[in-house]
């Protein structure tokens, strides 16, 4: 009896790391970079508003500017 491992699912995970990145018109190094640099601006977002509900005075703008930055740096890519 042979065992039949169904290697389809491991194939359709890897063929993502080009396909995606394709479909927006990027190689794979591109749409990293794309990403890490989207992950990073979230992260300042994040600490913005974090830091501004502490201390109301401080970063009363920069979360909701950086999405709406981030906002349409996505719609221009469609």
């Amino acid at each position: 009896m042979t065992d039949h491992i169904d290697t389809q699912p491991r194939r359709s995970f890897w063929r993502g790391f080009v396909d995606h990145p394709a479909s927006v018109n990027e190689t794979y190094f591109e749409h990293m970079r794309f990403a890490a640099t989207f992950a990073l601006t979230l992260f300042g977002a994040g600490l913005a508003a974090l830091i501004h509900a502490i201390i109301p005075p401080l970063f009363e703008t920069t979360a909701s500017r950086l999405i709406k930055k981030m906002h349409a740096r996505m719609e221009a890519r469609h």
